[in-house]
């Protein structure tokens, strides 16, 4: 796939598909982190990397010996019952972030978020977020209507 070309004639990545990677240091804890935890499973790998499909949206995790900083969102899964999802990756052993700051507060691990774009039609979202085995630190949103 190639990215749109535009009036000039130089193609650009407007209609280019979008795929998130997400660096993992030890793949096969990240594989199983993924399976059991977040019940995803791969549809497919190559040495040193695990592909991964969600409603359309790809994502990778590939071995690196470097790691994520884990001080921002990198990936966010926009789901339709973010109480029960929580719920549910906290029985499989999921921590999520607390957070306390002026205008922004965590109440049971998910935050009430004002205003979103226009765009999603959405007042708002709530959102959640966690840590991976790899130290990727990942979101749960769900929006607000």
């Amino acid at each position: 796939m190639s990215g749109r070309m535009n009036a000039n004639g130089k193609h650009t990545l407007a209609g280019a598909r979008v795929a998130t990677r997400l660096p993992a240091q030890d793949l096969e804890r990240a594989r199983r982190f993924y399976s059991e935890v977040l019940g995803l499973d791969p549809v497919d790998e190559r040495p040193g990397g695990l592909l991964y499909r969600s409603e359309g949206a790809d994502f990778v995790l590939f071995r690196s010996a470097g790691a994520s900083s884990g001080i921002f969102t990198q990936m966010a899964f926009e789901v339709d019952d973010i109480e029960a999802v929580v719920a549910e990756l906290r029985g499989r052993g999921v921590v999520f972030e607390e957070v306390d700051l002026p205008g922004f507060r965590t109440e049971g691990g998910i935050a009430d978020i004002e205003g979103n774009y226009p765009s999603k039609g959405a007042r708002g979202e709530r959102g959640a977020w966690f840590r991976d085995s790899e130290g990727n630190l990942l979101g749960v949103g769900q929006l607000v209507f």
